[in-house]
This record gives structure tokens, sequence and C-alpha cells, in this order.
């Protein structure tokens, strides 16, 4: 049996420490950072990586997705809170400058703001040798956001009775890669390669347009990016603390790819779930009023996954492993 610890993460001591940073910080924010920039609107901000996701792209010698992945990553949590990404700033650390990948690296960048429809405004690229072998390098990405105040999405106003969406996922996204590379040999992960390396999906422009149909904070109660963490630690965070949820995993079908994975690996349901978004990349908590409406306007993009309800214990439950 194989887990994300042996793999080498550790979710459990990394949740630790952002929970010491927000006693530290007690604005650091949702899945990004708000900041009041006048009377009506907030700023909001973050930042995040690839993840060894980039070590696949090597393997593959393939580096024009990652940089998508990157865009995805931050923008993806910018809309969490139901604001506009307006730009984005890049940071690239490598051994050696190799112009051919670094320019593969920067198509994807661009594609990606392109895609999230947000500004590309600068960034830096590192050589550090010494720090990385030549051929190595890293990832990592700035973004910002808009939103009025009036339309902030914090989670505040979920409650018992208001259902959980699912957006479908593009793959893997870009969580989880120390673990399959755990499971798959260098020979896998080339047989895989076009599966495991397709871009983390960027759900911005169905995001803004979902809000435009209906109401945050009295019809979209709350919006979840399910990365590091898979649902366990990330559908929590919009639940309040007399709230649990029960997810149905049979509510939608994973991907092959995740039951390559958990066989090849012998990898527990629980970890699954805590480790991958098994085919569903974003979670919105809805009024259980118009659910219905929601899943006709992503047009069998997305489904019915679970509800929330009155209880004490804070928990996410999943039908099959936690019940």
């Amino acid at each position: 049996m194989i887990t994300y610890k042996k793999a080498g993460v550790d979710i459990d001591k990394a949740n630790k420490f952002v929970e010491w940073i927000k006693k530290q910080f007690p604005k650091i924010g949702f899945f990004s950072g708000f900041y009041k920039i006048d009377k009506t609107k907030f700023l909001v901000a973050t930042t995040d990586g690839v993840g060894t996701k980039i070590k696949l792209a090597q393997i593959l010698n393939k580096h024009d997705t990652v940089g998508i992945d990157l865009v995805a990553m931050n923008v993806n949590d910018i809309i969490t809170c139901g604001a506009k990404p307006i730009f984005f700033l890049d940071y690239i650390a490598c051994g050696k400058i190799n112009l051919k990948l670094l320019k593969d690296i920067m198509k994807g960048i661009i594609k990606g703001c392109k895609t999230a429809q947000c500004e590309l405004l600068g960034g830096e690229t590192a050589e550090l040798p010494g720090m990385y072998k030549d051929e190595e390098y890293d990832l990592a990405g700035f973004a910002c956001g808009i939103v009025e105040e009036k339309n902030l999405i914090t989670g505040k106003y979920v409650k018992p009775g208001d259902k959980l969406i699912g957006l479908y996922s593009s793959g893997l996204h870009s969580n989880g890669y120390s673990l399959v590379r755990k499971i798959f040999s260098e020979e896998e992960i080339k047989k895989y390669g076009k599966v495991l390396l397709t871009p983390t999906k960027i759900y911005v422009k169905e995001i803004l347009n979902l809000l435009k149909k209906f109401k945050p904070n009295k019809e979209i109660k709350a919006i979840v990016n399910i990365t590091g963490g898979g649902f366990y630690d990330n559908i929590i965070r919009a639940l309040p603390k007399n709230c649990s949820c029960i997810i149905d995993k049979n509510s939608w079908q994973p991907y092959q790819i995740f039951k390559l994975i958990q066989q090849k690996g012998n990898v527990p349901d629980k970890e699954m779930y805590r480790t991958f978004n098994m085919g569903i990349g974003m979670v919105l908590v809805v009024d259980k009023k118009i659910y219905n409406k929601i899943l006709n306007f992503f047009n069998n993009q997305a489904a019915l996954i679970g509800e929330v309800y009155e209880d004490k214990e804070h928990k996410v439950k999943i039908t099959g492993i936690d019940i």
C-alpha cells in the first residue's frame, strides 16, 4: 500500500504550518487573500506553483503545457471568491538558461493568461547553478483579481440543505504527482504521458459567466478549488462550524487514470480522495432551489455530488469511505 506521505508529501504537517501562519497573520484569506482598496472593492491575490508535475515534463521532454498549469493553479484560486483575475506574474528558476525550453514554458503561460482573460505583466527568470542541475527548473506564479465587496464569496452564507455541484476536471490537474512518480515507472510515465501532462482546466470564463446569471452568496454560496488535500481538506474550508457535508462518490465516474493509479499502488480510497481531484476540479455550494438550473448551465460538464447538513463534527464525509 502506497500513500502520499510515503511518497514524501505530508499533508497534515503542511496544514499545521498553514494554521500557524494564519495565527500570526489573521487576515490571510480563503483560497486567496483579500485587501480592501476602496469603499466598494477588494483586491484578491494568491501564489502557487506546478509542483512535481515538472518532473514528468522533464521525463517526457515536453514543456509547453506546464505554463498553462501555472496560470490555472493561481487563477482558479482567485475565482473561488468571485473575483475576476486581472494580472499574472511568473517566476522561473533554472540551473542553466535553455532558450527553447524557456520559450516553451512561456508559450504555456501566455496561452493560460489568454484563457483566463488576464494580463501577463512580467516576471523573473533566475539562473541558479548549484541549486539546480542544468536541465532542472521550477515555476511559481502570482495572480491578482478584483471583486465588488457585495459580491465577495467566502462561504459565510452556506447552510444545511445547500447542494454540492462538482465541475469536471481535465485530469489530474497539478496535484498528486509525487505519488504518481512513486507508483509509476519511467516507462509507464512515458506510456501515460499524454494523460498525465494534460493541463489543469482554467474555470475563469465559466465561473464569471455563472456569477452574472446567479446571485453571489444568495444562490452561489461557495466555490471550492479541489487542489492539494483533495476533497477533505478543501471543501471543509467552505463549511460553517455547525455543518458537515456528504459526498456521493457514485454520482460521477472518475477517469481511468485514477483507477490505474489506485490499482497499481494499492492506494486506499480515502488517500485517493485526499490526494487527487478524482475527476472533479471545482465544487460549488449552491442554494437547493436552483441546483438544477446550475447543472443545466454547465451542460453535462457538472454533476450533483453532495449536500450540506447540520452537524457539529464539521467534517467532509464520502459515501462508502466514511459511512
